[in-house]
């Protein structure tokens, strides 16, 4: 698996969850599952198949947050801020309007908040350029031309 890209802080919120996930979560399905089966037939027990059905969620979200542990990669906080790499914040310049960009892993991103996708168009065309460089940019209106005013 391709290694997922995460900060400090994102790596810390997916083992906060992922605790939370194992243990709590866990716990309470459990007792879902006991309550439905006092209730008798189970053939016929919608409380049950809704508290396995939860059960089956569950538990495939842990595993896919174990993979994501394991394929995970802290980004360096200490980047070149000379060069765009994951982990830059920049703020680029397009038709006199400014925007100030995060790029962090995917399953950090969050374009509400500023934080793009590294395995966005708009992220990778600006990876490995620098201050002051105009980079192009295609999207569904056709090109657009960005510069570079400042990599944090």
């Amino acid at each position: 698996m391709v290694k997922q890209f995460i900060t400090e802080e994102g790596l810390k919120k997916l083992k906060e969850e992922l605790n939370y996930l194992k243990t709590e979560k866990r716990q309470e399905i459990s007792r879902r599952i006991q309550a439905a089966k006092e209730l008798g037939d189970l053939s016929e027990n919608a409380e049950y198949s809704e508290a396995k059905e939860q059960q089956a969620l569950n538990e495939g979200k842990i595993a896919e947050m174990e993979e994501t542990l394991k394929n995970a990669q802290t980004i360096d906080n200490d980047h070149n801020s000379n060069i765009v790499s994951v982990g830059s914040t920049i703020t680029i310049k397009n038709e006199g309007k400014k925007r100030t960009y995060t790029i962090v892993g995917s399953n950090e991103a969050n374009p509400s908040e500023g934080k793009i996708s590294n395995e966005t168009p708009l992220a990778i065309s600006f990876l490995g350029h620098k201050v002051s460089e105009k980079v192009e940019v295609e999207t569904p209106k056709g090109k657009v031309e960005y510069k570079i005013i400042k990599i944090e």
